[in-house]
């Protein structure tokens, strides 16, 4: 195998299909990536069982084949080479990059013990990749992070029609976001639970194209696994880009009951002054104790901490004319749901200090809602 590549196209390629490598192989050969030539293209892949990454890209090949390499040391030269066409060689045991005056030679992985990739379903619809990749973002904030509870570490992706509903909970908030989409087939209705992690990653290095294609098995969840494909950043040139991820095999809370169906009082705040008011009053908060807002008329008392452990206090004007509430929360979770708004302003409505409160971005078309449990009060 024999071909040249523009140094940015290759580096771009690598370094986005290693993303995906298991620290921790469960057989050596998951540790490679995948080099195929055929015609004028470059296909690199990557592969562990559970996540499947594909870049493919134009090059000038003289002679087709496939090597299988080290997919972090090829990651970390690639970006490394100075900014000159790219020479890649395999002859046997070895393959040879020469760029500009470097050159470095790698030993190959065998080939043929490397695993073959999943198919990329077939294409259900397609979505605005700046959108999806926000969304995203905005969901999996509340999604879980113990693996004991499979079911709460996975956004919930559920399509009717023209809209997708994206969902996350880890028990103790509870994000939703509603977009919409363009699918191939009408009324279309599918539902599939995704892992976070992998969700937010995909959708977030996908955005070098205007829309992301969603790819899902006729048979829907039952087949397994979820693609997504789009395209790279300019500086990769005709760079086109293909994921697949094995769907969680487990049953999603029923969350649409948790919402509150009214509300007691709400209170518009200001987002940036409150964030950073939470931050400096949730220094006097230990691990695991809340943050307190006591809501008057026209203002809110940020609190922490006591009298014999060191005591934190800070007020901020707000939009509030109900009757007085304290109420309290997990100041990261709070401070989670506050990023995720993307807004100037927040509203904060509630019902009783130890009932869910739900965050809103006021005035804003994004039907994003964020729920959050309070923590109950001493005394």
């Amino acid at each position: 195998m024999k071909f040249r590549v523009e140094r940015d196209a290759l580096a771009e390629a690598v370094a986005w299909t290693a993303r995906a490598l298991p620290p921790r192989p469960a057989v050596p050969v998951l540790a490679g990536l995948l080099l195929e030539t055929e015609g004028s293209s470059l296909t690199v892949s990557g592969f562990d069982y559970e996540v499947s990454t594909q870049v493919s890209t134009e090059v000038h090949a003289s002679t087709a084949g496939r090597v299988l390499v080290s997919g972090r040391l090829l990651a970390d030269i690639t970006k490394s080479l100075p900014p000159h066409p790219v020479d890649v060689t395999a002859e046997g045991p070895k393959v040879t990059i020469v760029c500009g005056s470097a050159r470095f030679t790698l030993p190959t992985m065998p080939v043929e013990d490397y695993p073959t990739l999943p198919s990329l379903p077939s294409a259900i619809g397609n979505i605005e990749s700046e959108e999806f990749a926000h969304a995203v973002a905005q969901v999996a904030v509340a999604a879980g992070r113990d693996d004991t509870l499979p079911m709460l570490t996975g956004v919930r992706l559920e399509i009717d029609g023209d809209r997708i509903t994206l969902a996350a909970t880890d028990r103790y908030r509870l994000a939703t976001r509603e977009l919409p989409w363009k699918p191939e087939v009408e009324g279309l209705s599918q539902a599939v639970l995704i892992p976070a992690k992998t969700l937010e990653a995909t959708a977030k290095t996908l955005t070098g194209g205007p829309q992301v294609t969603l790819a899902l098995p006729s048979g829907g969840a039952g087949d397994g696994i979820i693609g997504f494909s789009g395209g790279a950043p300019r500086s990769a040139g005709a760079a086109s880009r293909r994921t697949t991820t094995r769907l969680l095999d487990a049953e999603f809370p029923r969350y649409q009951s948790l919402w509150p169906k009214e509300f007691s009082g709400q209170a518009e705040m200001p987002v940036a002054p409150l964030v950073d008011a939470v931050k400096r009053v949730a220094l006097m908060a230990d691990r695991g104790t809340p943050v307190r807002l006591e809501f008057a008329d026209g203002g809110v008392t940020l609190s922490a901490g006591g009298d014999d452990e060191g005591r934190a206090e800070e007020q901020l004007e707000v939009a509030f004319d109900s009757a007085p509430m304290v109420i309290a929360f997990n100041p990261t979770f709070l401070l989670d749901g506050l990023g995720a708004l993307a807004a100037e302003v927040a509203t904060l409505s509630f019902t009783t200090p130890i009932k869910p409160a739900v965050l809103t971005a006021k005035d804003s078309p994004v039907d994003y809602r964020y729920l959050i449990m309070p923590l109950r009060l001493p005394g």
